[in-house]
């Protein structure tokens, strides 16, 4: 066999046995590492097989709303855990009585699910719904940075869960929890995390991210809602969003100078969707006013109402009534979850409805805040649906199609007369990472 045949055989047997390293990502903040909903690994399994993906591990957790995150070899949750003897409001979600408890940081190994250190503190919960921490944990740097309900902000040494320093919003600030808890995820730029916090002139606040001290505050917000901070790019700067219960605004990211502001009256303060930009426009939505499209001035910091919902009804809905879906902007159009499970396509200059479809997230039926999380990878989509479905689907404008579908979780939040399931899933390293209120799973999503 001559040298250059060898040399080829070589090469095959190589690429057979040593197949090429696929490009692999952490998940190290809500709605991942560019924050869009995108998961841009490659090798991902097209259909799920006979029997669902194969589960790499469970562990238990305690209750909490808040998602998982994924970097540098770990895997970073927040949970709570009800004092011995506390009376839990359960039966009414809106009896705001103290209940004693201890919010918890986990860290785990991300190969085996191995716990590897905790931190946990006393937070005694008056809000409503209890359950357990809602903001997702942020990581970098080798610092885990995590905020409770009751809004506790930590920022931990991701090596072994040393606090290196916190803030009490409540206490620093003389601000109230809000009715369901803080929960906007903060938001790391640089040096500073940003966090909404509320109260006047400190609705956002930016801290720095080795120290803790502050570094500027801004607006002001009797509600600060729960939407978290978003950063654009518009009229040649970075633009940094900050939509609280009365107004959709935007500051310099440096100083928290206020660039602009378009008022925005949500009923309840259900700010809670994450403001979407596609080009030169900025999308936001909620339970009840439903959709508001800004346009943005492409010359100047400033925006004006494009296109908005009129009529204020949680039942009779326009266009996209989301309550926790953070819907997909893409091709001149929006994709998400209406307040009753419909999943809607809209024309996002125009806000005309191209679609409706109920089997995708409810199987067929009208379930009050329904809700699915979206997250692109390459041609299609993952939809982690309350049921605690993982969907396979493409999503366009001549409608959407279910690939695949598989029971990731079983529900364990009460609804409604319905179990739930409403955390944001982690996709990192060919795996996605959930959690219910019992435990947290890692199941391989590689081909």
């Amino acid at each position: 066999m001559s040298s250059p045949t060898l040399r080829l055989c070589a090469l095959l047997v190589t690429a057979l046995v040593f197949p090429p390293l696929l490009h692999a990502d952490d998940w190290p903040q809500w709605l991942g590492p560019k924050r869009d909903s995108v998961w841009r690994e490659a090798g991902i399994v097209e259909k799920f097989p006979e029997g669902g993906p194969k589960v790499r591990w469970r562990v238990p957790v305690n209750p909490g709303f808040s998602g998982p995150v994924v970097a540098g070899g770990r895997v970073f949750v927040t949970d709570r855990k009800v004092a011995k003897g506390a009376k839990v409001n359960d039966e009414d979600p809106f009896d705001l009585s103290l209940v004693g408890g201890t919010e918890r940081v986990l860290c785990l190994d991300e190969a085996t699910g191995r716990a590897i250190w905790q931190h946990e503190y006393d937070a005694a919960y008056g809000v409503s719904y209890n359950t357990g921490p809602r903001a997702t944990p942020v990581v970098s740097g080798g610092k885990v940075f995590t905020l409770g309900a009751e809004g506790h902000l930590f920022c931990l040494d991701a090596k072994d869960g040393q606090v290196i320093w916190s803030r009490a919003f409540k206490k620093d600030f003389g601000v109230k929890t809000p009715l369901w808890g803080f929960a906007a995820h903060p938001l790391l730029d640089g040096d500073k995390l940003i966090c909404l916090v509320g109260g006047s002139g400190t609705a956002a606040i930016a801290f720095h991210k080795d120290t803790g001290k502050e570094l500027w505050r801004s607006l002001s917000a009797k509600d600060p809602g729960y939407a978290p901070p978003v950063i654009i790019e518009s009229a040649g700067r970075r633009q940094l969003i900050i939509w609280h219960a009365d107004s959709v605004n935007a500051l310099d990211p440096e100083t928290g100078k206020p660039l602009w502001s378009v008022p925005s009256k949500i009923r309840q303060a259900v700010s809670i969707t994450a403001p979407r930009q596609l080009g030169d426009m900025l999308f936001v939505t909620s339970f009840y006013n439903g959709s508001l499209m800004l346009k943005l001035d492409a010359q100047r910091p400033g925006a004006q109402v494009l296109w908005q919902t009129q009529k204020i009804s949680e039942k009779d809905t326009t266009h996209l009534n989301a309550l926790m879906t953070t819907p997909f902007l893409e091709a001149g159009h929006i994709y998400g979850v209406c307040n009753h499970g419909q999943f809607r396509c809209l024309e996002a200059a125009t806000g005309k409805r191209v679609w409706e479809n109920l089997a995708l997230v409810t199987k067929g039926e009208e379930l009050e805040c329904a809700n699915a999380h979206i997250v692109k990878n390459g041609e299609r989509f993952f939809l982690c649906a309350e049921n605690g479905d993982l969907i396979i689907a493409t999503l366009s404008p001549t409608g959407p199609k279910e690939i695949s579908r598989a029971k990731l979780l079983v529900p364990t939040l009460s609804y409604q007369g319905r179990d739930v399931v409403w955390s944001h899933p982690a996709f990192a390293n060919g795996h996605v990472i959930a959690r219910n209120d019992k435990e947290l799973v890692s199941v391989d999503l590689r081909k």
